[in-house]
């Protein structure tokens, strides 16, 4: 093997070594116990050394690929996240079950408390993607029924807190997208021009000055104030909540509620997706961008989340295959060796390798790719969906489960043992439907 390139794998040796990444993972990162107010919780951490505590998209994530493996931990691992649910339907970004950990926790990723052991920030809201799939595993309805009236709230507090009256979503720091660093926010934090080794701490102190806009006494309604705050609407956290809202509504009818509810959900889908295709969509680049609200402007840097409302089923199919064939496809853009970056290839600011050692300027992450492969599905582009599964079981096979990959050589970067790359399981198990040995072979290694 030379350097800089990953041994070309059959696909069956692939998928089986990614798969005992996988599963030695998710054996790792599991965290049980009681909390001091006799709460007890089950969850999976994003990563033993560097995120030892629940992250609320990265614990769907994890479901999902339990879902394949352990239904009974999966189901734990949602129960668990809801168990953070407010009483007015606002779910924390980050649950910090273990008091010992809070306080390097608020240090360590610029975090304010919320009732003293949460975070006071949102995530994408990927939460009922995962319902969804535990419950196509473990077929139990009560089960369903029982927890869709909390997830109904969860979105209930969205579109009653962060929704725009058009219905998009709005963001009020980079790290509710779950996109953190992004090179698309650059702009607005003030660090646009700085060098690359200065990046990620520049970011850092534009977080730090970010958190002291907002007003004494936040709560996780509130904004920040001031000429310099951070409003916006992001593609990827926006299409997450459209797709959400849609699934909602689907389990809605499944699990026997009344039409009147669902109905709310799948109009509110719809009104967010119209409301993206008509702020967001660039027919001229054939792209979606985000939106600075603080100036109204469109946000023209070419990330993954350019590529997100492929999933969106009432994206007109135009759109989608132009987003498809333009760039997710074009290999000087996204369609690298180890795709997808997370910044486009062209861009001044791409960094496949992590020189930074800023996130999601460049890398291939795992979870993106998984969403990634469900549109292209969708949208009939089932040999493209196989290639993106394969070229990321490979990366997995070959280097790990780690945070993010390098799109070029496939090499692993950032946190190890992180959790939410276990998603192979689910492209491994997608891709071998119908060789049920396969599936069944990953389920007894498990066991």
């Amino acid at each position: 093997m030379t350097s800089g390139t990953l041994p070309a794998l059959p696909y069956v040796t692939a998928s089986g070594a990614a798969a005992t990444h996988a599963l030695a993972a998710l054996a790792a990162n599991r965290r049980t116990g009681t909390t001091d107010h006799n709460v007890d919780y089950v969850f999976t951490c994003p990563s033993p050394d560097s995120y030892p505590f629940q992250w609320s998209w990265d614990s769907a994530f994890h479901a999902i690929a339990l879902s394949r493996v352990d239904s009974r931990r999966a189901t734990a691992e949602i129960d668990t996240l809801l168990r953070g649910v407010m009483s007015d339907g606002f779910l924390p970004h980050m649950l910090l079950w273990q008091k010992d950990l809070r306080s390097s926790a608020t240090k360590d990723f610029r975090i304010a408390l919320w009732k003293g052991w949460t975070s006071i920030t949102i995530a994408p809201p990927v939460l009922v993607r995962a319902i969804e799939r535990v419950y196509q595993v473990n077929g139990d309805r009560s089960w369903l029924r029982s927890v869709l009236p909390k997830v109904s709230g969860v979105f209930d507090w969205l579109h009653r807190y962060r929704a725009l009256p058009d219905g998009l979503p709005v963001i009020h720091q980079p790290d509710e997208s779950g996109l953190d660093s992004s090179s698309k926010y650059d702009e607005a934090l003030g660090i646009a021009q700085a060098p690359i080794a200065e990046v990620a701490p520049r970011w850092h102190q534009a977080m730090r000055d970010l958190l002291e806009r907002y007003e004494p006494g936040r709560q996780p309604t509130s904004g920040p104030m001031g000429d310099q705050a951070f409003h916006w609407v992001d593609v990827l956290f926006a299409t997450i909540y459209a797709d959400g809202l849609g699934t909602l509504s689907r389990l809605l009818n499944t699990a026997g509620y009344e039409d009147t509810a669902a109905n709310v959900y799948a109009r509110r889908s719809r009104q967010v997706t119209e409301s993206l295709i008509s702020r967001c969509w660039d027919d001229k680049a054939g792209l979606f961008w985000d939106v600075n609200l603080r100036t109204g402007e469109q946000r023209k840097i070419r990330t993954i989340s350019s590529l997100f409302p492929i999933l969106l089923e009432d994206v007109p199919d135009r759109l989608a295959q132009r987003v498809i064939d333009e760039h997710l496809l074009n290999p000087d853009r996204f369609w690298l060796p180890y795709p997808v970056p997370s910044v486009a290839a062209d861009e001044p600011t791409f960094d496949p390798h992590f020189d930074s050692g800023a996130i999601f300027r460049g890398s291939s992450w795992v979870n993106l790719n998984w969403y990634l492969y469900w549109g292209l599905r969708a949208r009939g582009r089932r040999e493209s969906a196989r290639e993106l599964a394969y070229r990321t079981v490979r990366m997995t096979a070959c280097s790990g489960m780690r945070e993010c990959y390098d799109p070029i050589s496939g090499r692993g970067q950032a946190a190890a043992s992180f959790g939410w790359s276990s998603l192979v399981l689910d492209l491994i198990a997608a891709e071998d439907a119908g060789d049920s040995s396969s599936e069944n072979r990953t389920a007894e290694a498990w066991r």
